[in-house]
């Protein structure tokens, strides 16, 4: 019996020891049943809001909406610049202009005549819905839950307890049926402001609804079909035909045709959830959306997980066949015609710390990951030409390295109102691209963005038409070309400007005193206090005492539309890849203190002639000399300080292929390919069990023991006595 108790702790380590062996590694997060899946794992850090396509409007939410829906349209997946490819559309969209008289013009007709643009949009047939309860029917064809009472709504939790589910064919009319969603006045789409503006007859269509749907009751919206109202500015023609009629001459409306606002909804959808009861419940469409693309929200629980499961009725859809002559080498085109999706699921854990979610990366339990500022010395370096690469032991670790410039721009606004800064004076102008010169973006990049950016040359970033990489596209102004790059002026020419604007040394004229610039900054935390001390110093060069006012970003927006501000920080993400959507931020008529997103409320007649005359062309080499002058008139000017252009940076492991970043597509997850078996061996290779602690308490165990065996035996020899 004492020997069976001295060997039992030798005897358990063995056990442990020899269980390890194959087996997963004892820190994996997932259960033993995924090992070996085809199944991709990621994390998310705050709980998606909207996932109904008619309110979603952040990145947050389109990372699992753009997987479900399918708009008409899409981006090509690999082609640079972004080129619009039809999704469930049968082609891109016929376009017929119309003067005012009903007559049909060239498709070259003067922007002026044309009275009414039509898109016609041909859906491709077959395309069905995933399974899901609100297409449920009974024998007898009736709606199986479309006619629940009050009891029964009040018992049903989830949507997992309508356990029926059917599906239907994806028609016209159900694209038709978003549209009119987006002008629902209850549902506040972030658009309706903006599709009131182009689509005929929309705001109409707004007050129509209001004045016919059934009121609230108990807070909740009773389900009105949208199909009995009657709208001109969308229609169904046939089954799989529907037209879109616009005011006037909008180009860039086919970009929106790729986005989710724009995907179809089907009625039963809504007839389900606009039971009463149903929203109570949480069982509505930003909760449990419908849609027909290759994955659907098998999994809702945003306090810990977020599942995309591949969805059984997909259509099918082909990897892309081109790309651009890098693709080929980088391997990108290796599963050119293969049928879509490669995954079967994607799930995303939530988490909320950086350091957690970047150490699971690192284990192999996330195939992709950010790079934040905690780890990024960990994980980047730069050269001597300063472009980023991995570290030596991220290239051990077989992690690969993805960076691309956003499109997208951070820039320094100056007030065109204000009596110092603003206005069309020389003085003015010289004063502004004097500060332009002084505050050194590449710095900033530098120091307060990790390298992640690159100095803006101009309002248009790299990616979209009308941009101009080398020495044609730099801003004489701010930089002058030495060497093959971009080299800013030096602080000397900086003075003189100031000097000729009357300010030598930095000094108000008037008053002898250092001239004093009030800078309006939504920084206020604690770790905005090193960037506006390091923009204080950039001012301080040229003598100017910058006075710094922050505040939250409410108020920071309310004195912008004021524009009772001086000198400012903004930024502007595109909403799709064409100039207008940055020149407009600069447009005369688009003022910020008239409403508009024109911050700087700069005002120039020749740049918004250009701008009305620029937004209706076609890209190419006459649009392209409009952009160029428009360009320098902005330049010269100054209203803006260019900044500089975000550069994303993301790492994958090497079991996942395809990955190549697309900032207009969101709905890239249906192109990734996963090599599991490399991914389990490298994940037990790098997750080793620790069992010194283990054998640390076996060995006090045993020496704990000692003395009470000692104590035993001495007992036993006395009882043998």
């Amino acid at each position: 019996m004492l020997r069976t108790c001295r060997s039992w702790p030798l005897l358990m380590v063995v056990v442990l020891l020899f269980s390890a062996c194959g087996q997963p590694p004892w820190n994996n997060p997932y259960p033993a049943s995924q090992s070996g899946e085809n199944i991709l794992y990621g994390a998310f850090t705050e709980r998606p809001k909207h996932l109904d396509p008619v309110r979603s409007y952040s990145s947050n939410e389109y990372a699992f909406i753009a997987q479900i829906y399918e708009p008409p349209l899409q981006y090509h997946f690999l082609k640079r610049p972004y080129e619009l490819v039809p999704l469930t559309a049968h082609a891109l969209p016929e376009v017929r202009y119309l003067d005012a008289n009903g007559k049909p013009l060239a498709a070259d007709a003067d922007p002026d005549r044309i009275a009414v643009s039509e898109y016609l949009i041909e859906i491709s047939p077959g395309i069905q819905y995933q399974p899901h309860a609100a297409f449920a029917k009974d024998e007898e064809g009736a709606y199986r839950y479309h006619d629940l009472n009050t009891q029964a709504v009040a018992r049903i939790n989830t949507l997992d307890e309508l356990p029926e589910t059917g599906t239907r064919e994806l028609i016209a009319e159900d694209y038709v049926y978003q549209i009119k969603r987006l002008a629902t006045p209850w549902l506040h789409s972030p658009i309706a402001g903006l599709m009131g503006e182009h689509i005929l007859g929309f705001q109409a269509l707004s007050e129509k609804i209001e004045d016919e749907a059934p009121d609230p009751v108990n807070g909740e919206r009773p389900f009105f079909d949208l199909r009995q109202v009657a709208f001109e500015g969308a229609e169904v023609i046939d089954r799989y035909r529907y037209r879109i009629r616009l005011e006037g001459r909008y180009p860039q409306f086919v970009y929106w045709l790729a986005m989710p606002f724009f995907a179809p909804m089907p009625w039963e959808a809504e007839a389900l959830y606009g039971q009463l009861g149903m929203e109570q419940n949480n069982l509505t469409l930003d909760w449990y959306p419908v849609g027909t693309g290759p994955f659907m929200l098998s999994e809702n629980n945003p306090n810990l997980r977020m599942v995309l499961t591949r969805n059984p009725n997909f259509h099918g859809e082909r990897y892309p066949g081109a790309g651009m002559p890098e693709d080929q080498a980088a391997g990108l085109l290796e599963d050119a015609g293969k049928p879509l999706p490669f995954i079967d699921q994607a799930i995303y854990s939530l988490e909320q710390e950086s350091i957690p979610y970047w150490n699971k990366f690192l284990q192999g339990y996330y195939d992709s990951s950010g790079v934040s500022s905690d780890a990024f010395d960990q994980a980047i370096q730069f050269d001597a030409a300063g472009e980023a690469g991995l570290t030596d032991d991220m290239r051990e670790q077989g992690i690969e390295l993805v960076t691309a410039v956003q499109t997208s721009i951070w820039y320094m606004g100056f007030n065109m109102l204000d009596p110092l800064l603003g206005g069309d004076s020389e003085r003015a102008r010289l004063l502004r691209q004097a500060i332009s010169i002084a505050v050194d973006f590449d710095e900033y990049i530098s120091i307060f963005a990790n390298g992640r950016g690159v100095e803006g040359q101009g309002p248009i970033p790299p990616g979209i038409f009308g941009h101009r990489e080398g020495e044609a596209g730099i801003n004489p102004y701010v930089f002058d070309w030495r060497d093959g790059r971009a080299v800013r002026k030096p602080l000397d020419d900086a003075k003189a400007l100031l000097a000729e604007a009357g300010y030598a040394d930095g000094r108000d004229p008037e008053t002898g005193r250092p001239l004093t610039i009030y800078y309006e900054a939504m920084d206020a935390g604690p770790d905005g206090k090193a960037r506006l001390n390091w923009m204080r110093k950039q001012f301080d060069k040229l003598g100017i005492e910058l006075v710094v006012r922050a505040t939250d970003y409410n108020r920071f927006q309310e004195k912008m539309r004021k524009g009772t501000g001086q000198v400012f920080m903004w930024g502007w993400n595109a909403d799709y890849p064409d100039p207008e959507n940055f020149f407009f931020l600069l447009y005369g008529p688009n003022r910020k203190v008239d409403g508009g997103e024109n911050a700087a409320n700069y005002q120039n007649p020749e740049f918004d002639q250009l701008f009305e005359r620029m937004k209706n062309m076609e890209d190419g080499p006459e649009r392209q000399a409009v952009i160029d002058r428009m360009t320098e008139i902005i330049r010269h000017d100054a209203p803006w300080s260019f900044g500089f252009y975000p550069k994303a940076f993301s790492l994958h492991h090497q079991w996942l292929d395809n990955v190549k970043p697309n900032l207009m597509a969101n709905n890239t997850l249906k192109y990734r390919r996963l090599e599991p078996e490399i991914r389990e061996q490298l994940r037990e290779r790098w997750n080793p069990p620790v069992l010194w602690p283990i054998g640390a308490l076996v060995v006090i165990l045993i020496l704990g023991s000692i003395p009470a065996l000692m104590v035993a035996r001495r007992r036993e020899r006395s009882r043998a006595r």
